[in-house]
């Protein structure tokens, strides 16, 4: 069955959400729809579209120029088994002592490793990306500098990867939400998949909103490896729920945009530790005065 993209960028959230939704309205309609926040600094938003049939390219133009948006650009997909793909590019990653891995990568794991398995089909915060890694690399350091997590949540976890990470080498139970009930899904997932029920709970929530994140806090580490907007928005709630001497673990930052993201942690009584650099993406770790 083909596959037909549509793709425009407007500025503006709010824009491209009604937009996106004007969209849904067409005949044939969308199989999806995605809004998603260009992290150029630009202020620009994606919308991209997916059909399975040919779209109305004419209704498109015409809501593109209603919303004062780009005009849309149409492409018709190659039919690609998409999950093989992932599995013949996507190989094992090390991460200081963590190895993430797919399942069809299972006899490559060492034996001395922390193993995290993630399957090609969830790809996002397998550790390819440099975001993933970077935090990967952040939690082994800090735990090789003796610290120890008691009370840990993964705050817009995706493949809860982190989280995992996190229970693999302390011992208590960690908390891992998502804004997106998909992601949450996906994470209870991986969790059972990786053998760690009830070392690692799931819950759907907006930042620490949530009864069980409130009711746990104060933090002694935190990881929000999410987006230099929605970090920089969650700096209060951050300093509010992150223990005296606490660290937070950030990422989904664009080189360009850590100091900002520093200096916003720093107006909170959030300083920084320590920075890691992977080509064009940052993570911080940040430590709470007390």
């Amino acid at each position: 069955m083909p596959t037909f993209t549509a793709l425009t960028t407007l500025p503006g959230k709010d824009a491209a959400e009604a937009l996106g939704e004007a969209v849904e309205a067409l005949t044939p309609e969308p199989s999806g729809v995605g809004v998603f926040e260009i992290e150029d600094d630009s202020g620009l938003w994606e919308v991209a579209c997916y059909f399975t049939e040919a779209p109305d390219e004419a209704g498109l133009a015409l809501l593109a120029t209603i919303h004062d948006a780009k005009p849309f650009v149409v492409s018709e997909l190659p039919e690609t088994d998409w999950v093989a793909k992932v599995r013949r590019e996507l190989s094992p990653v090390e991460a200081g002592r963590f190895y993430v891995y797919g399942s069809h990568d299972a006899h490559t794991v060492p034996r001395d490793c922390e193993p995290l398995l993630i399957e090609a089909a969830m790809a996002f915060g397998t550790g390819h990306h440099g975001t993933t890694l970077g935090c990967l690399r952040a939690l082994d350091r800090l735990d090789k500098a003796g610290i120890i997590g008691k009370n840990v949540a993964d705050i817009g976890c995706g493949t809860a990867v982190l989280a995992m990470a996190a229970a693999r080498i302390w011992p208590n139970p960690v908390l891992a939400s998502d804004i997106d009930a998909v992601a949450v899904d996906v994470a209870k997932a991986n969790v059972t998949a990786n053998g760690l029920e009830g070392r690692v709970i799931c819950v759907e929530a907006e930042g620490f909103d949530a009864p069980a994140l409130r009711d746990a806090a104060p933090y002694d580490l935190i990881f929000a490896n999410i987006l230099k907007g929605p970090l920089i928005d969650l700096a209060p709630d951050m300093a509010a729920n992150l223990a005296a001497g606490g660290h937070a673990i950030l990422s989904g930052i664009l080189t360009g945009q850590a100091d900002e993201v520093v200096a916003v942690y720093a107006q909170n009584g959030i300083n920084l530790d320590h920075r890691e650099d992977i080509g064009e993406w940052t993570t911080l770790t940040m430590v709470k005065s007390g």
